[in-house]
């Protein structure tokens, strides 16, 4: 167990700095000048050439990419280029509402999931698993920003039931903040649970069909107890692992669905400041995006061998 954590480890810390490097490279070969955006197309080129030299644009790209990762290293993202504020204060802002969020959506995807999996599994070819699949492939066929409008008008508009969008600020209280959150968790949340409930339909079907599951059943026990017992948590491992990879599209989405909620977040930080081509920012931010997606994915393996007690013998 020991040797599998130390590999994941050592891949976790290649892959964040690969990351760094490509989020770096692709900041460097995009169009468009921070210090002539930020004083317009009409500025002379002294004066942009004087902020580019302020910014520390002048420098060599290497330079640069070094001086980020020594400073991220010490916990300093730097300051914003157009709002001259530290990126962590805009960060810590925006993550306090992406964060909760995501961890909504995930946990509804979760949810749906092994409500939605377990149920068709159980009720395998009967109208029940036919009926709820149809409905799953039509959940993974939906944008999740035109879904965000739908709830928008059904919930929002017609219903009146939730607000339309917005975000109150935790200073007025969880409730009504996480009340907030409800349509775009749900938004982001019915791809990825839908995908999930295919997977986990799928996997606890492949288990019911292996030999102790059937000594199991032979022996009295009836279909609850021997899918609780036996088969839940071997199916779990192969679920386990697509909840990893989709978070990564979960986190991606809130890009599309905090606009579309007016929500500001991380998603909709990253898209001003690719609009004002403040690239410490989008530096930053995507780099955490990636960070917690691969972090997610580290922990995913830690409970895939958990789970799967080969992996504990053989020490892979």
């Amino acid at each position: 167990m020991s040797v599998f954590i130390a590999k994941r480890v050592l891949t976790l810390i290649a892959t964040l700095i690969g990351a760094s490097m490509v989020i770096f490279l692709v900041m460097e070969i995009l169009p468009g000048d921070p210090a002539l955006v930020i004083l317009g197309v009409d500025a002379s080129e002294s004066a942009v050439q004087t902020l580019t030299k302020e910014l520390g644009l002048d420098r060599p790209p290497l330079e640069r990419y070094l001086s980020w990762i020594a400073g991220l290293m010490q916990g300093e993202l730097g300051n914003s280029y157009a709002y001259k504020v530290p990126v962590w204060e805009l960060v810590q802002g925006a993550l306090l509402i992406t964060l909760p969020l995501a961890i909504m959506s995930i946990i509804l995807s979760i949810a749906l999931a092994l409500v939605i999996g377990l149920y068709a599994a159980a009720n395998h070819n009967k109208a029940g698993d036919v009926t709820l699949m149809g409905i799953s492939q039509l959940g993974i066929s939906i944008p999740n920003f035109w879904l965000a409008i739908l709830l928008i008008i059904l919930f929002a508009i017609e219903l009146r039931w939730l607000p339309a969008g917005g975000f109150p600020g935790w200073e007025e209280g969880v409730l009504k903040c996480l009340t907030a959150l409800l349509l775009p968790s749900l938004a982001l949340a019915t791809v990825v649970g839908a995908i999930l409930a295919r997977i986990t339909r799928s996997s606890v079907l492949e288990v019911f069909r292996e030999d102790y599951v059937r000594t199991a059943r032979a022996k009295g026990l009836s279909q609850r107890a021997t899918l609780w017992r036996h088969v839940l948590r071997n199916a779990l491992i192969p679920v386990l692992t697509v909840t990893g990879i989709q978070f990564a599209a979960l986190l991606t989405g809130t890009v599309v669905v905090e606009n579309v909620f007016h929500i500001p977040g991380l998603g909709s930080l990253v898209l001003k400041a690719i609009n004002n081509r403040d690239t410490i920012v989008v530096e930053n931010v995507v780099l955490l995006l990636a960070t917690m997606v691969i972090m997610v994915n580290f922990l995913v393996d830690i409970l895939y061998a958990v789970i799967d007690p080969r992996l504990k013998a053989h020490d892979i």
